[in-house]
């Protein structure tokens, strides 16, 4: 085996997981608070690439400066698509809850394709050819920034659900929502702030992943994908477990091109979601059911 370029993958694997898992995070916070799968997860991290692709171009912002723009979009998106729609179906049964999120998926799907079109944009971003090296490994700085990007907003998540008024909220509404009505919390209010939050952060994910690769209108249904692969990995509704589970199969989908063909990654991710829902169907670190 050929130990730099294990290592190479290794760093590179590292790096692509620190994103996966703020994809992730967002989604697992959702389903732990409302206890509904987002199915318009990969679209609104899309959205997210589009916007910030457009302010590139439009006002040559780059795009690690403007994802605090695209995330307080998206959280405005969020919070307009829960007061609107989600609140509307939390007690129905499950089967239900599916088909009006799915919609809103192909509503922002096909969104994105009438404002920019099928085909794939890629901008040429300031740092997006740079590199540093550490020994023989090849670090890609574009992709050194998204992971410190990724890791800080995941830790001032952390904090805001930690320490705040309503990050306590929120995680009263989600460990019970009638005893947090009874003590005067607005669950309402609170759960569009929760699923907020969690489309802020993939829309944050979406601009720190456009100068690592080209954006299309249909390639939310494979992150919405990876993002399930993930949470299930780490556990549903458990954040920190979503985190490492994205690091996780970014380091396993990286190593595994060492003995398979890159086109093969997601037979890789796959396995690992089978494995998971037979061995550990509750996640490596626990979640909800």
């Amino acid at each position: 085996m050929d130990v730099t370029l294990a290592l190479q993958l290794l760093v590179q694997g590292v790096l692509l997981g620190g994103i996966y898992g703020l994809i992730a995070m967002g989604l697992s916070l959702i389903f732990g608070v409302m206890g509904v799968i987002n199915f318009a997860h990969g679209q609104m991290m899309v959205m997210g690439m589009y916007v910030s692709y457009w302010i590139f171009v439009l006002l040559g912002i780059d795009p690690y400066v403007s994802l605090v723009v695209v995330a307080a979009g998206t959280f405005l998106l969020g919070y307009a698509i829960q007061s609107s729609v989600v609140n509307r179906i939390l007690d129905y049964p499950e089967a239900m809850q599916v088909l009006p999120l799915v919609a809103m998926g192909l509503i922002l799907e096909n969104t994105a394709l009438l404002l920019w079109g099928p085909d794939h944009r890629s901008p040429q971003t300031a740092l997006g050819l740079e590199a540093l090296w550490i020994g023989p490994v090849m670090v890609d700085v574009s992709r050194l920034i998204a992971f410190a990007l990724a890791i800080l907003i995941t830790s001032l998540i952390f904090f805001f659900l930690k320490k705040t008024d309503i990050g306590k909220s929120i995680r009263a509404a989600a460990d019970n929502r009638t005893g947090a009505i009874l003590v005067g919390i607005d669950v309402n209010r609170i759960f569009n702030i929760a699923f907020g939050i969690g489309a802020a952060s993939t829309g944050a994910a979406g601009a720190l992943l456009l100068p690592l690769m080209p954006v299309s209108p249909h390639m939310g249904h494979d992150f919405t994908l990876t993002a399930f692969i993930v949470v299930i990995l780490g556990g549903l509704g458990n954040l920190m477990g979503a985190l490492i589970g994205g690091l996780i199969l970014g380091v396993t989908e990286s190593l595994s091109t060492l003995l398979l063909p890159a086109t093969l990654k997601q037979v890789v991710s796959f396995s690992i979601l089978v494995l998971i829902m037979i061995f550990r169907p509750r996640g490596l670190f626990g979640g909800k059911k």
